[in-house]
């Protein structure tokens, strides 16, 4: 009995160490990424700052599951999901003032900083990747991860588009596709969610 405890609290150490790791990245590009959005005027960039913002709140609220009851965990889940749609739909608000006064996003800056958040999404996704059929708030982890991947190769898309056609509406359909994403993979989580209730 002693050795099964022991394997389930090294498990739940080892999900600790691993989300601790995401909420540190994430929060770190969370910054970078919205500064230089707002410098950059890149709806694609602020898009995917506020796409890591979200993933650093699930990350935390994925945390403070490790360990509990399951209800907890599904409460966790849900919670995130709905964060994460709240979070989109202020991001969907930004695109549309951006499309009705306009933007000169930077490109370079969208490729640059969009290669720079793909590494550390793909870091994050490899190192989730063996929880994907975990617990939920681990699955949930996954789901953000693999959408943070999606969302990072449409920033640096946007930015060599708007490169090409000179142009800021490439930059507005990455940061509405973004908003698509997150709120699809919000939805998923709280259905996910709701299911174990």
């Amino acid at each position: 009995m002693s050795g099964c405890d022991c394997h389930i609290e090294m498990e739940h150490e080892e999900q600790r160490r691993t989300l601790i790791l995401f909420l540190t990245i994430n929060a770190i590009m969370f910054c970078v990424e919205f500064i230089f959005g707002i410098v950059g005027q890149s709806t694609g960039l602020i898009s995917d700052a506020v796409d890591m913002l979200a993933d650093a709140l699930v990350y935390g609220v994925g945390l403070y599951a490790v360990g509990k009851s399951v209800y907890i965990k599904n409460r966790a889940a849900y919670f995130s999901g709905c964060f994460q749609i709240i979070l989109a739909l202020g991001v969907l608000a930004d695109v549309v003032r951006r499309f009705l006064f306009g933007s000169e996003p930077e490109s370079m800056w969208m490729i640059g900083f969009g290669l720079l958040a793909l590494l550390a999404n793909i870091w994050c996704l490899l190192l989730i990747a063996k929880h994907r059929h975990g617990e939920i708030h681990m699955r949930a982890s996954w789901i953000f991860s693999k959408n943070d991947v999606i969302a990072n190769v449409g920033v640096i898309l946007g930015g060599v588009l708007v490169y090409l056609f000179d142009s800021h509406l490439p930059d507005l359909l990455i940061g509405f596709a973004i908003v698509i994403i997150v709120v699809r993979g919000g939805f998923a989580i709280i259905k996910d969610a709701e299911k174990k209730v």
